[in-house]
This record gives C-alpha cells, structure tokens and sequence, in this order.
C-alpha cells in the first residue's frame, strides 16, 4: 500500500507528501521530518510571513481607492462574493418552487423578516453613537491644529503684507539707483516670493494633516457600519426571495393567468359578433403569454462563481482548438525537415504577437461570419446544449477562445515537433524492417514515444492559454473573470479592489489545479521516473 500510495503521489506530482506517507510507516522519522520541515513547514512559515507582511504594509499604503486591502478584508470580500452567489441561487429555485415548499419556504422568510426589524433599529442607532463619538474624537483631535492654522494664518499674512508694502515703497527709490542696487532688491522680491511660498506650504501641512485624521477609519464606526450593511444587504435579499415566493413566483402567476383563461374560454362559448372576436384575440394572447411564463426562468446575474466556469470553458475551448492545429503540424515538422523549414519562419513571425492583438483581429473575424448572434445556427444550437447553454455563448466568447489558440498552441507545436524528431532511430528502422505503413508507424511508434513531449507542451500551452484569457475576456467584455475585474475596477464601490485582490488567489489557485492535472497526464505517459514538477 505504502509503495502505492509513493507512486500516486509522484503521478500527481505532490512529491512534498512522500515524506508524510514514509513517516507513517516508520521509515527513517528522522530523515522524513527532516523532509517534511523543508518541503512543508518551511513554505508554510514563508507563506505566513509573507501574510504577515502584507496586513502590516497594506493599510500604511493609501490609493485613490482607498487602502490597499489586508487579508482580513480580502477574506471578507470572498465571503461576500460566496454570500452573493448562494443568495441569487436562492432566489432562482423560490422562482420556480410551488405548493407547500412555496409556503413552508414563504412562511420562513416573513418570520426572519420579521426578525430584523428590531436588529437594524439597533444597528442604526449603534451606527448613530458611533458617529457622534467619532466627532468628539476627531474635534479634539483637530481642534488644536485648526487654532494654531489660524494664528499662523493671520500672521503670515501680516507678514507678507508688511514686506510687499516695504517693497513697494523702496521701489519708488529705484529710479536714481545704480546696478547692484536693483539686483539686490530683485533679491529682495526672491526673497519674499520663497518665504510667502515655505509659509503656504507650512499652511498645507496643516491642513494635510488636518484632512489625514478625518479620513482616519474610525474602529467603532467601521464596525457599526459593517453591521448596518449586512442588516441592509439581508433585508433586500430577504424582500427578493419573498417576492419570488409571493406574487413573482412562475406558479402562482400561471395560475392566475390560467384562472383567466379558463374564465375568458367560458364567456367565449357564449359571445357573438365583434365581442366573440375580441375575446377570441385575448384567448390567444393569454395562450401565448402562459407558454411564455411557463418556460421563463428566473433572470440571475453573473456571478463570480458562474463567470468562472464560462472561463474554463472558454480556456478548454481555445486550449482543444489550439491543440488541434499544433499537434499534427507538430508530427509533420518533427518528422520532415522540409516542413519544418517551410513552418519556421510562420512560427518564428506569429508566435511573439500579443493576445492584444490577435482578440480585435478574432473578433472582427468572428464578428464577419455570426453578424447576427440572435439568428445564426450555430449560436442557437450552442444555446441549446444542456451544459453550456446557460453560459450564453457570443461572439465574443468565440473570439476569446480563438485569441487563447493562437497564443497558446506555438508551446505544444515545438515540444511535439521536438518529440517527434527525437525518436529512437531504431524504432523507425524496425518499422521499416516490419513494412509497416505510415499511418501504423504514425500510431503505434511515433506518437506514442512523443507523447511525454507532447504533454509537456499541452501543459505549458494550457498555462499560457489561462493567462490570456483574463486579458481576452477583459478586453472583450465576455462574461468570466476578466469581464468581473473589469466591472469591479469601474465600479468603485468600497469592496472593489478587495474584490479584484480575491481573483488574484481564484486565478492563482485554478491555474495551480490546471497544471497538476495537466503534471498527472504528462507523468502518466512517461517513460522514466524524472520528476515531473519542482
């Protein structure tokens, strides 16, 4: 077991946990925790320090922004993002819930409602006192200073009135002057232009320092304010939930809307001339309109968790067209020298250009075969398909898919044509020797040697294919996780830039999975026992 337990760790590439699986079976403590210190307890103490760090230097660094966000607040803000998702999700299934789970779930939500009534008066009057002590605090604070602003104040302008009336009357005595006299008045006047400038910028300081204590984040109220908005944010989210269960519910409304029907069917039968008409039009239009609810759905907006999987998709998407262009290129360079020649100057040109310029080139591509979304085949179909049809796939989900392959696939053509090329020559011979045909050699000699190149390829070109698409989709407003930056950075809300810093780790932490898998793959159809990640 232990032994299989070594081999599936090295597979994966997690080889920090080989000491663990050895230390629970005895062998050599010592060398293992030794192992275990340096592989797991030291980057563990360099990743809390590194925290550390940054919750000391954060708050000292101000921006237009505000302060650069500190763990705690970054956490905050994921639980906020993970809070928003849940709710919404929430608020989908009341849309469609009907008969007793409606009312059980109704009756829940009118007794927290009810519950908070008396929660967010108290939160408002906390929020209140809070206030009032943060005032008393900061005028103390810079009452002092504002005293000594004014003094200073009047007495600098004093000052500099008196030298400006003392250099304007010496002017009058220029006219019989010689040279040296009126340069040492010109000195004069630059003496009092820099002493009036070192007075207004003591005033500033003042003043500065004035508007740093104001802007000073007050705990107390902080902590109100928090309180007051996760009241608020509860209370609109319970209203929601309540309308989806109440008069906004799919059920309740067919019900209504059948109800009408059925009452305008029998009035029908009893109509004549242009009464039986009209009522034969509303009959229609009551018939289309409940087909219409019956099949309306409850109208969620993106959140970070769904732009996420549109993400994946559209990196899979880019990553699977880029390596179907670049493994068999690949396989023909690595195997003619002549192809390669006649490749090398197309990878050599195209393989440095930026996902900035290829994503406006794709869509203006793109844009020239789908001009119409609504009504193109392919769109329609896309919308059909039971996983991907609620991603909304656009043309610019296309373009940003297509942007990832052209920057993505130059990595697994080389290490392919690589692979290819450097295959034993005596496999080749003995496939000769065997009269094998080129399409045996293809699948059962050269692909197969080449195949830990090849994945070694795909693992750099998912990589880089991932890092593209946050730019791709941030430049073409596709919904995903460039698209939930972008937003964030333009709505300037107080949690913005705490936001953006949480998909820093969310990127950070999917591109770690990505290319684990990836890690397990090349290892699976390795040959030798070589390490496969540091």
């Amino acid at each position: 077991m232990k032994y299989k337990l070594i081999k599936a760790i090295d597979v994966a590439g997690l080889t920090f946990l080989t000491p663990v699986v050895r230390l629970c079976y005895g062998e050599e403590p010592k060398k293992q925790l030794q192992e275990i210190g340096r592989f797991i307890v030291v980057p563990l103490i360099a990743f809390a320090v590194f925290v550390g760090l940054w919750g000391a230097i954060a708050p000292r660094h101000k921006t237009k922004s505000g302060e650069v966000p500190t763990p705690l607040v970054v956490w905050d803000a994921a639980s906020s993002i993970w809070r928003f998702h849940d709710r919404e999700a929430d608020k989908e299934d009341a849309y469609g819930l009907s008969g007793k789970t409606r009312e059980q779930k109704l009756a829940i939500v009118e007794k927290r409602l009810s519950q908070l009534e008396p929660l967010e008066t108290l939160a408002n009057q906390h929020v209140k006192e809070a206030n009032a002590a943060r005032t008393t605090s900061v005028e103390e604070l810079v009452g002092p200073i504002l005293t000594q602003y004014e003094k200073l104040d009047a007495e600098f302008s004093a000052a500099q009135t008196e030298r400006e009336a003392a250099l304007k009357r010496d002017a009058g005595l220029l006219a019989s002057a010689d040279r040296a006299a009126r340069e040492a008045y010109l000195q004069r006047v630059r003496d009092h232009a820099a002493k009036t400038e070192a007075e207004r910028e003591q005033l500033k300081e003042l003043k500065a320092e004035e508007t740093a204590i104001r802007a000073e984040k007050f705990p107390q109220l902080v902590n109100a304010l928090k309180a007051q908005t996760r009241i608020a944010e509860e209370r609109q989210y319970l209203g929601k939930l309540s309308e989806q269960l109440g008069h906004g519910n799919r059920t309740l409304k067919l019900d209504e809307q059948m109800a009408q029907l059925r009452a305008d069917q029998v009035t029908f039968l009893s109509a004549e001339g242009d009464a039986a008409f009209m009522l034969a039009q509303r009959i229609v239009r009551q018939e289309a309109r409940i087909q219409k609810t019956s099949e309306s759905t409850y109208a969620k907006p993106w959140t970070l968790p769904m732009q996420i999987y549109r993400s994946l998709a559209c990196v899979f998407a880019g990553f699977l067209i880029g390596s179907a262009i670049a493994i068999p290129i690949g396989v023909l360079c690595g195997l003619s020298k002549t192809f390669m020649a006649a490749m090398t100057p197309f990878i050599a040109l195209f393989k440095p250009v930026s996902p900035i310029v290829w994503l406006p080139i794709a869509l203006i591509i793109v844009g020239g075969f789908i001009p119409d979304p609504d009504k193109h085949w392919l769109i329609d179909f896309l919308a059909n398909l039971p996983l991907l049809g609620w991603m909304k796939i656009n043309p610019a989900f296309i373009a940003s898919a297509i942007t990832v392959a052209l920057c993505s696939l130059w990595a697994t053509m080389t290490n392919t044509a690589l692979g290819v090329a450097s295959i034993d020559k005596d496999h080749l011979n003995v496939a000769r020797v065997l009269r094998l045909g080129f399409k045996d050699r293809l699948f059962k000699i050269v692909i197969p040697s080449s195949l830990p190149l090849i994945f070694a390829g795909l693992r750099i070109s998912l990589g880089v294919g991932w890092m593209v698409l946050i730019a791709a989709e941030l430049l073409s407003s596709s919904e995903g996780i460039g698209k939930f930056v972008w937003d964030q950075f333009n709505n300037g809300a107080s949690d913005s830039f705490a936001k953006m810093m949480v998909v820093v780790f969310v990127v950070g932490l999917i591109g770690l999975v990505l290319d684990r898998i990836m890690i397990v793959f090349q290892r699976l159809v390795s040959f030798d026992d070589a390490a496969a990640a540091i």
